[in-house]
């Protein structure tokens, strides 16, 4: 049995073990949340982007119908071959998965008036985000809050309309996997 000097440095040796440990284990945590925000902030960007390009599209779907009255999209599949004139228009190369469902699920909108044509679309996720407002000010809390409105406005820029309190009164659809 040791005695003396060499007791006593053991004792310190395995409570100095025990502290780098603690510390390691409260590095990783904090990195850990870092990641994960930063992975959080990159989803709400794409959300941002992959929602404003079909609204863009569905526009330009909008815009190029042939004859008067003009109408949007029954589907998002329609933005992808626009075979309303002689020749077929691609409007949206392919159809974007939503960042924070992973699948192309899209809740499309219903356009004023008309309930089987659409002119927005939004998340079908609850998550919340980060920045709790669109860049127009309109309060959005979660993925679902946030619409993405191809209602054109004066110039034609996207109109970003707020989620209604309650269920929308018109049916919403779901929209098939893309190809």
């Amino acid at each position: 049995m040791p005695t003396g000097n060499a007791a006593v440095q053991r004792g310190f040796s395995y409570l100095a073990v025990l502290f780098l440990v603690a510390l390691t284990a409260a590095g990783l945590a904090a990195l850990g949340q870092a990641w994960s925000t930063a992975a959080q902030r990159e989803k709400e960007r794409e959300l941002e982007f992959r929602g404003s390009e079909i609204a863009r599209a569905m526009r330009s779907y909008y815009q190029a119908t042939p004859t008067p009255p003009r109408q949007y999209p029954a589907t998002l599949e329609e933005l992808l071959e626009d075979r309303r004139g002689p020749v077929v228009r691609r409007h949206l190369r392919r159809l974007y998965a939503d960042p924070f469902t992973g699948r192309p699920d899209w809740e499309l909108v219903p356009e004023p008036g008309q309930v089987d044509r659409y002119s927005g679309l939004r998340s079908r996720s609850t998550q919340p985000l980060l920045r709790a407002a669109a860049p127009d000010g309109t309060p959005t809390p979660t993925a679902a809050a946030r619409v993405f409105s191809a209602l054109a406005q004066g110039d034609g820029q996207a109109v970003q309309a707020p989620l209604p309190a309650e269920a929308p009164s018109a049916p919403a659809a779901a929209v098939s996997s893309a190809r």
